[in-house]
Order: C-alpha cells, then sequence, then structure tokens
C-alpha cells in the first residue's frame, strides 16, 4: 500500500471505527466559558481521591472514579467561580456532562488554578490554544518557546537552544516516547516538519533546566506533549503558501476506543525564493501521524503511537550576490553554480504502550517503540566566485560599484553521505499516588544501531592555485572518506518521590530522585541524583517559591563521537553538569486580569565536554578535545491578558556561557605559548527577548492581531581553524518580527457548520531584517601588497520580508 493510501485508509477508519466493548466507569466532558468557548487547563479533580487532570484545548476531559459510590468532581479556573457536581456512575457506564463557567468577582487568591501537583517542580505549563494563529514560518509548537527561555535561530528550524546548551541537548517526548531527529542535516532548509504535530497536541510542558529524574539523560531541557485523547467527532485543516494539514479524530459511542490522526505537507519553495542563493527549489515533506487508544477493560488500556515522515530536498543552484564588510571598506561576494543537490530523509517512529491500573493511584505501564531514520545527502556543486571591492563614496558616479578585483576562484563540493538509524527501546513506568506521596520509578533497555558512510571532499582554485598550495601536486582542500558501524545497548532506571508536608506558615513539596544510566559501547555507566524544593506560603497565596539543585550527565549519542574526518572516539566519557535554581512565582491581577509573573536564577557548573561548531544547524563535534565549561543567568516570564479574553506572554533572559578546552594552547611568533583560557561557548547570547501578543479591534473580537517578536544578542561563529577558538567571530544578533491579522469567518453563511473559521494574512520578518544563517569561508592566494587576507568570511542570511494567506478551520 502506497503511503497515500494508507493515510486514506487511516483517516477513514478514524472517522467510522465504532467498537462495543465492556463499559466501566468514568466521567467526561467539556468546559466552556461565557462565550461557549472551550476552557483549556481548567482543573478537574475527585475530591475523595487524589486524581486531578486539566482539561485539553478543546475543553474536553475524561477522568477515572469509584464504581457505585458517590463522589464530588471539582472544577476551578482561574477567574471563574468554582464549580462542584456530585455523581454516582455504576460499574461498567460513562457520566458525561458539559458545564459553561460563571466569570468569579472573587480575588485571585481565592481562586484555586492548578492541580495538586502542578505547582511542583520546574515545568512550566504552555497554553497552545493560539498555536493556529501564531504566526511563523515554521508553524510548529517549537515557535511558542521562544517566549518561554528557548533560543530560536533560523525560520527555516524547528531546533532550539536553551541557557547555553546545544540543539542535541534537548529532551522531547510525546507521550511518554522519546523522539530522536535525523543526523545528517546540514542546513534548516533540509529540515522539513518538526516531528510534533500541533493539530493533535493536548497539553505541553517545558523546563530549562532542574527537571526531575523522570526525564532522561540531556543537559539542557526537557519538552513533554501529550497527544489528545478525543471524546466525540471533530477535526481541523489549514492551507497557506507554505503547505497545509488536516487532522480527524473520534471515539466509539461508548468512548472505549479513541483515534486522532493528522497529515501534513509543507514545502518551503515559497521561502526559498527569498534567498541569496537563486536557483531552482524543489522542497516536498510529508508527515502521517496517529494516536489510537482502546480501553480492554476497567483496568487495562492499549495505546498506539505511530509517524511517517518523508523529507525531501532539491536544489539547482544558480547564482548568488553578497555584499559584507565595512563601511570603510565594502565587499561583494559573486558566484555562479553549476550541479544540483539532492537529499532525502525518511524517518518512521512506532511506539505500544499498555497502562495496567490496578487501583485508583497506581498506574504500570510498559512501552515499546521503534524509531528508524534512512538519511542521504548528495551534492556535486561548482562555484566561479569573484570578490570585488565596491566603491563607497557617497556621491561619487561609480558608488555601489566595483573599483578592484581582489580574489577569484573555482570551488567543486562532492558529497555520498548515507546513513542509518534503529533505535529499539523497552520501557516499564509506574507511579503511585497517596495523600502526601507521589511516587514514580521506571527502567528501560534500548539498543541502537548505526551505519554511516561519509564521502565527501571540496576543492579549491584561487587564481589557478589549489588551495593549499604545493609544487608538486594537486592537493583537496577538505576531504572526508568514513565508513562506520556502532551498536550500543542502554540501560537506564530511575527513582523518584514527591513528599508533600505541611507548617504553620507553608506547605512544602519536595521532589527528589535518582537516575542510573549504563551504556555497553564505552562501558560506562553514571549516577544522576536530582532534587526540587516548592514552597507555597500561607500569608502569600499569591506566591510561590522553588530551589533545584542536580546531576544532568549526557552519555554520547553518535555525533558526539565522530569528529571532522569521520574518526570515531570510543572512549569518549558522558557530558555532565551541575544544575542550582532559585525560582519564584507571583499570581497578580491587572486592569482586573489575571497574569502570573516568575523568575528564576540559574547556575550550570559543567565538565568532561565535548566541543563543538554550529554551522547553522549543523553541529560539528570536536572529540579529540575535552573542555569544562559555565552557565549563568536570570529569567523572566510573564504571561496574562494584557488584553481581555487574548492571553500573551514574555521572557527576558541575561546569561552568559563559558568554556576552556583543557590543555590548550598556542605559539606567538616569537616561540611564546599562550593559553587562551576560557571563551565563549558558540551558543553564548547575553540576551534573549521572546513576546508573542494578541489584541484585537474593539468592539469588534472577529479581527484580531497576533504580533511574534524575537531579539538574541550576538554569538560566536567559529573559524575553520578548529584549535583556536578564541578567534571566532561574532554573529549579528538575531531580530525578528513576525505579525498577523485573522478575520473570523464562523458567522458567515458558508461556514456556519464549522466551530471556527479563520483567514489570516501574515507578514514574516516585519521589518526585512538581515540575519544570519552562518559565515561562508572563502579562501584565496594571500595578497600582501594589497594588504588583503588569504580568506573572507562571506555571511549567509536568511529570508528577508515574506507575505502569507492562510486558513484555518475546526470542525
Amino acid at each position: 500500500m502506497t503511503l497515500k493510501g494508507f493515510i486514506i485508509t487511516v483517516l477513514f477508519f478514524i472517522r467510522t471505527i465504532n467498537i462495543n466493548a465492556q463499559d466501566y466507569s468514568k466521567v467526561s466532558g467539556k468546559i466552556t466559558d461565557e462565550n461557549n468557548t472551550p476552557v483549556f487547563g481548567a482543573t478537574i479533580a475527585v475530591i475523595e481521591t487524589t486524581t486531578g487532570i486539566i482539561t485539553d484545548k478543546d475543553g474536553k476531559f475524561e477522568v477515572a472514579v469509584p464504581a457505585d459510590k458517590v463522589v464530588t468532581i471539582e472544577i476551578s479556573f482561574l477567574g471563574y467561580e468554582r464549580v462542584t457536581i456530585p455523581v454516582k456512575v455504576a460499574s461498567g457506564k460513562t457520566y458525561y456532562f458539559e458545564r459553561q463557567l460563571i466569570p468569579s468577582l472573587e480575588k485571585i487568591d481565592e481562586v484555586t488554578i492548578e492541580s495538586r501537583y502542578e505547582r511542583v517542580g520546574t515545568m512550566d505549563r504552555i497554553n497552545i490554544k493560539s498555536i493556529d494563529m501564531l504566526p511563523s514560518a515554521t508553524g510548529g509548537v517549537e515557535s511558542l518557546l521562544s517566549s518561554f527561555g528557548a533560543s530560536l535561530k533560523s525560520e527555516f528550524s524547528s531546533q532550539y537552544s536553551v541557557r547555553g546548551g546545544n540543539f542535541d541537548e534537548n529532551l522531547v517526548y510525546i507521550n511518554d516516547v522519546e523522539i530522536y531527529r535525523p543526523l545528517l542535516v546540514r542546513a534548516g532548509q533540509q529540515e522539513g516538519l518538526s516531528i510534533i504535530n500541533s493539530n493533535l497536541v493536548s497539553s505541553l510542558q517545558f523546563s530549562a533546566g532542574g527537571f526531575d529524574a523522570q526525564y532522561g539523560d540531556k543537559m539542557s531541557s526537557v519538552l513533554d506533549i501529550r497527544y489528545k485523547r478525543p471524546s466525540a467527532f471533530g477535526g481541523s485543516f489549514t492551507g497557506s503558501l507554505l503547505g497545509a494539514t488536516a487532522h480527524l479524530e473520534g471515539a466509539s459511542k461508548n468512548r472505549k476506543f479513541t483515534a486522532i490522526g493528522g497529515i501534513r505537507y509543507k514545502s518551503n519553495q515559497y521561502l526559498l525564493k527569498n534567498l541569496q542563493t537563486k536557483g531552482d527549489y524543489k522542497p516536498s515533506y510529508l508527515d502521517f501521524q496517529s494516536y489510537l487508544t482502546y480501553d480492554v477493560n476497567k483496568w487495562l488500556e492499549i495505546s498506539i503511537l505511530g509517524n511517517i515522515s518523508q523529507n525531501n530536498y532539491k536544489v539547482v543552484p544558480e547564482s548568488k550576490n553578497t555584499e559584507f564588510g565595512t563601511y570603510q571598506q565594502t565587499l561583494s561576494f559573486t558566484v555562479f553554480y553549476d550541479g544540483q543537490e539532492l537529499d532525502r530523509f525518511d524517518t518512521y517512529l512506532g511506539a505500544v504502550t499498555l497502562d495496567f491500573k490496578p487501583g485508583e493511584k497506581t498506574s504500570l505501564k510498559l512501552i515499546g517503540s521503534v524509531f528508524n531514520t534512512l538519511e542521504r545527502v548528495t551534492y556535486d556543486i561548482q562555484g566561479q566566485y569573484w570578490i570585488n571591492v565596491l566603491d563607497n563614496t557617497i556621491g561619487s558616479e561609480t558608488q555601489g560599484d566595483s573599483i578592484m578585483n581582489i580574489g577569484v576562484g573555482t570551488f567543486f563540493e562532492h558529497a555520498r553521505n548515507y546513513l542509518a538509524a534503529k533505535v529499539y527501546s523497552l520501557e516499564h513506568k509506574g507511579s503511585y499516588y497517596s495523600s502526601s506521596n507521589n511516587l514514580k520509578w521506571g527502567i528501560k533497555v534500548q539498543a541502537e544501531e548505526i551505519d554511516d558512510r561519509i564521502r565527501d571532499w571540496e576543492m579549491i582554485d584561487s587564481a589557478g592555485y589549489s588551495i593549499p598550495y604545493s609544487d608538486n601536486e594537486v592537493n583537496l582542500y577538505k576531504t572526508t572518506i568514513s565508513k562506520n558501524h556502532l551498536f550500543n545497548t542502554r540501560i537506564t532506571g530511575y527513582l523518584q518521590n514527591t513528599f508533600t508536608f505541611k507548617s504553620d506558615f507553608a506547605e512544602y513539596y519536595l521532589t527528589a530522585g535518582i537516575r542510573g544510566h549504563y551504556w555497553s559501547f564505552g562501558n560506562r555507566a553514571v549516577v544522576s541524583p536530582r532534587a526540587v524544593l516548592t514552597i507555597a506560603p500561607y500569608w502569600l497565596k499569591k506566591i510561590s517559591f522553588r530551589a533545584a539543585a542536580g546531576f544532568y550527565y549526557q552519555p554520547p549519542f553518535y555525533k558526539e563521537l565522530r569528529d571532522p574526518e569521520g574518526t570515531l572516539y570510543k572512549d569518549i566519557k558522558a557530558q555532565k553538569s551541575v544544575h542550582y535554581l532559585l525560582g519564584a512565582q507571583y499570581g497578580f491581577k491587572l486592569w482586573d486580569r489575571p497574569f502570573i509573573f516568575s523568575g528564576e536564577l540559574f547556575y550550570k557548573h559543567l565538565w568532561n565536554l565535548v566541543p563543538y561548531k554550529v554551522d547553522d544547524v549543523n553541529i560539528q563535534y570536536l572529540p579529540q578535545y575535552t573542555a569544562r565549561g559555565y552557565t549563568t543567568g536570570v529569567e523572566f516570564k510573564i504571561n496574562g491578558e494584557f488584553v481581555k479574553d487574548a492571553e500573551s506572554w514574555a521572557s527576558f533572559s541575561i546569561m552568559r556561557a563559558m568554556e576552556d578546552i583543557y590543555k590548550d594552547y598556542y605559539l606567538l611568533p616569537d616561540k611564546t605559548v599562550v593559553w587562551p583560557g576560557y571563551y565563549r561557548r558558540p551558543t553564548d547570547q547575553l540576551v534573549n527577548f521572546g513576546l508573542f501578543f494578541q489584541d484585537y479591534f474593539p468592539n469588534n473580537p472577529d479581527y484580531k492581531v497576533h504580533l511574534n517578536l524575537s531579539f538574541a544578542s550576538r554569538i560566536p561563529y567559529g573559524t575553520p581553524n578548529y584549535n583556536r577558538p578564541d578567534l571566532n567571530i561574532p554573529m549579528k544578533p538575531y531580530r525578528r518580527v513576525d505579525i498577523g491579522l485573522s478575520k473570523s469567518l464562523k458567522n458567515h453563511q458558508l461556514f456556519r457548520q464549522y466551530a471556527n473559521m479563520w483567514l489570516n494574512f501574515e507578514i514574516f520578518n516585519l521589518f526585512g531584517l538581515k540575519n544570519q544563517a552562518s559565515y561562508e569561508w572563502i579562501k584565496s592566494i594571500k595578497n600582501d601588497d594589497a594588504n588583503f587576507p588569504s580568506s573572507f568570511a562571506v555571511p549567509n542570511y536568511l529570508t528577508g520580508r515574506i507575505f502569507n494567506v492562510k486558513i484555518v478551520g475546526h470542525f
């Protein structure tokens, strides 16, 4: 069966399936506000037990209750009156209700907005209600993270860095399954779709550090995503100049079976035409995901998560012209290309979860998953280039024209790179809740097999001389030929508990845990204790305080082991860090509307680091070196209704990330030894600011405005000389404003059958600012008489101002 046929079959199956099986005691429903809009994040608590959940973005929920007993369902949400509903559900039955909340006139400190354990730990719950309206070229969930402390540097990529870490230091989970990404991606244009389908998401939590022991072994952050369990038929679709998405969801009449699936198609061709490199771009990205659940009986549930992704990237470059340099000396780089690049990335993910609940307080899960990626990067590209000096004399007749040629040459780049990787895992996760404890444990066995064949080289001919120059032979500038096979087995486990205790002054939550990790390839093991303390004072009900400390070790996967020449360093130790965090959260009212403000001080001590260079989104590790370092800073976040009924959020951080390679030195011309010491890490950004703001026209909420703003200060960019990071040059600050104007079509007679229908007009990079993706190092024969260097750092810029039209529908 073809991919298209498979997708059509599954989506039809979601719509029509109707399974009759034995019922059991559950309560489900839908919560809306005074405008009949679904309420996301309302707390649903069963008073007689410790059970508590929150509603999804459609306002829906489902919670298990003791059979044949009267229990009280309590509904609470910030700014609305608390609702209690007594219910009694017979064994084998499901009780369903819908409730509309009434705005509350009470003070904010008299309203409970979080479930019992929501205030515990360092995870922030992110409201995804407005994800469809977020003006973003990537269009993914990751775009929201720029307002929660993450740094995104490209409209082509969903990769992000957090507090001085790189892209490979972030954990991502979907329904307890760890997510991996392709390994050979060199540029954001190749990346395609994020694995996270925002149409399927019901909840999203993010931690920028100090996370619990239940989460895995990475040094920077964790993104924990839950896909929806629908209770009724529904769906959505979007269409724009960048692609289209569609999803369907449904449930059987007795709601024992639920299914949700989505298909996405994306083409960056419209964006790529705006790049400096002109040519024939033909990208194509296709993705299908599904999540199915079935309640076998009142104790056992089976769920299946699946993903198929095919990303194709083809480009036939034609020409490129870039002006760079300084005001005093403006240069131009012009190149004409021959050849093409053909890349393909196919990824597959499947996971099956058995969730056994022998009692209301206990959950025992068994999760089996398989990840497979097949990657191919091939290109043969020749470029003939000129480097000229431009006339920058104001008022001159030749202003902007070339007045001197200082470099001419030809380069030829060739690659035949292939990678196949498989990751198999079997995991048990358990939890037990009581009135004063929340115990969690887990153990996981994982096997990894990677086959990697690299064959790429580059030749540079400048002014008739091959670089590096030799009197006797023609040399290639760079050559990498390698063939590696790696098989590795990992065993990981954790145990943690959240202790709840009270005093006369406050309520305390202490989450303490420990992780263990063994990997066979290096025959090493590490142990990571972690702890988080949350204090909620009675005398300051609007404020909570938290402190966290823990060890975060990151054993190598594959990329950390391979140097630029393709050699594997088998004796690499785990990269290690210790996190220290102090933070506070304050809930208040402004303009009679709710807000939450939080601040956090952080410090990360780092050692056993594998240094690396970043080129666009490609991370090239240097395992022949070992480094130590640190990251420290402060971060502030605020979210709330700056405009009534339109939530916005913002974050601001100041950070310093430094690194020191052990025993590194260089010699001056007079043979003096210099020890460079600490230097900036490749992700060191002093200032980072993110804002997502929503507004609507006065007296006409059918017209809305959405603004997404990002600013990140300069980061260092590595030179070709690996062992001289002190010579790294800074890139320009990343500055970007995306804005969208939305018009609701729901009241139009053609669309009244839809729950929502919006027409969006978007402007990406509103001010047309030039943001850099990377530098391209151009070599030439050094001309001492003309006082010009032998290499030039030519910036590669991202896209300028772009217009987009998008339609969004929900039914």
